[in-house]
């Protein structure tokens, strides 16, 4: 079905009971969703929470919703939900349904109140409804990026834009960072672990957390001399959070989960480190040039020329300084899911893949750093 096959959602009277500005109410159901279950087995689950939450849609026949899956990452389900109304008319939403034991990592409480206010400001998809371990948003017609996508010049130059935009959203609440606290709360809960799997457990206590925190605590000691500004963040902008509608040319920031109050530079360095895709190759981490593409179009998307070095030397020292709070941040992250989560990937491995990394990249970053603050200091 092509997009002007599809009556778009903003345009459906069901979208009533859900519009608004981002202080109104939300409609939500207390119905949950088995993630566990096969699709043909979910289904029906699905069309009636539709049906709860949109009463425009109660009394339609449940032949008439079909429910496709969209995306499974590794840490939630995604599902279109196709809705044939009583004009002829086909409707789709997303419903999203939260990976098991997600709570641990995930603020949702925090990602819902910032989703209204990003929604109001253009960003990602409308909140619709929520309901007892998930949330029902408009579905946006357009592709998910490949990491390769994202170090291409032109959309690069347009992620730039779109999130110098993004960090200018106010959210209401406390701006105070929450990276470090996030951070130390993620070491003190994965250095608890205890796995019922000899092997793990074995692969686990290999790893020094005495190491790891005073790693922790020198990494953080040198992001806050860098005096970085504070923004409402991402934190997770990977390729499959952009999506681009290739006839409108039109790019999409979704899932905002992990967004909180953060450094700027953390924000701009996590995104380069999926430049490494899936696959985590960080040979693919972009270049100086890249980087300076890219910094010019966020620092001015107006006047990208403009910038001056010194801004672009600042910017290229903040992110590739907070380049290692990332991969500590993701290294704790896959820890406590090889814990928590019943999805089958190899969340110890992950901790490995990043902490290797941000050991690998060290010496280098904290030297480039430390040269930089003693220019500074010093002038």
């Amino acid at each position: 079905m092509g997009a002007a096959e599809q009556k778009s959602w903003d345009g459906m009277e069901v979208a009533e009971e859900a519009r608004g500005n981002c202080t109104s109410d939300i409609l939500s159901s207390n119905l949950t969703v088995d993630c566990s279950l096969s699709l043909p087995q979910m289904a029906p689950r699905v069309v009636e929470l539709c049906k709860d939450l949109f009463k425009k849609w109660s009394k339609l026949d449940d032949s008439l919703f079909s429910v496709e899956r969209v995306s499974g990452g590794i840490t939630n389900l995604l599902l279109k939900v196709t809705v044939k109304e009583e004009d002829g008319n086909e409707v789709s939403v997303t419903v999203r349904i939260y990976g098991p034991n997600t709570d641990y990592v995930i603020h949702r409480e925090r990602e819902l109140q910032a989703i209204k206010y990003l929604s109001a400001a253009g960003f990602g998809a409308k909140l619709l409804g929520t309901y007892g371990n998930g949330m029902v948003q408009s579905f946006i017609n357009a592709r998910t990026l490949t990491p390769a996508d994202m170090r291409k010049p032109k959309l690069a130059a347009e992620i730039a834009r779109q999130l110098h935009e993004f960090h200018k959203v106010e959210i209401p609440g406390s701006k105070e960072p929450q990276l470090w606290n996030e951070i130390f709360k993620f070491y003190e809960n994965a250095s608890i672990l205890q796995f019922d799997d000899i092997e793990k457990q074995r692969i686990y206590e290999t790893i020094s957390f005495k190491e790891v925190y005073n790693e922790i605590v020198e990494i953080k000691g040198l992001t806050d001399r860098l005096n970085a500004p504070v923004v409402f963040a991402h934190n997770d902008l990977l390729s499959g959070n952009l999506m681009l509608n290739d006839d409108e040319n039109k790019l999409y920031f979704i899932d905002f989960e992990y967004g909180s109050y953060s450094y700027r530079g953390y924000d701009i360095a996590n995104h380069f480190n999926e430049y490494a895709g899936y696959d985590c190759d960080y040979s693919l981490y972009p270049s100086k040039d890249e980087q300076y593409h890219f910094f010019r179009h966020y620092l001015q998307p107006d006047k990208p020329h403009e910038v001056s070095d010194r801004d672009l030397e600042a910017l290229y020292i903040e992110a590739n300084t907070f380049m290692l709070a990332s991969h500590f941040f993701w290294a704790l992250w896959a820890l406590i899911q090889a814990k928590m989560s019943p999805i089958d990937f190899d969340y110890l491995g992950y901790f490995f893949l990043r902490y290797n990394e941000y050991k690998k990249q060290k010496e280098m970053s904290s030297s480039l750093a430390l040269s930089y603050l003693s220019r500074c200091e010093s002038a």
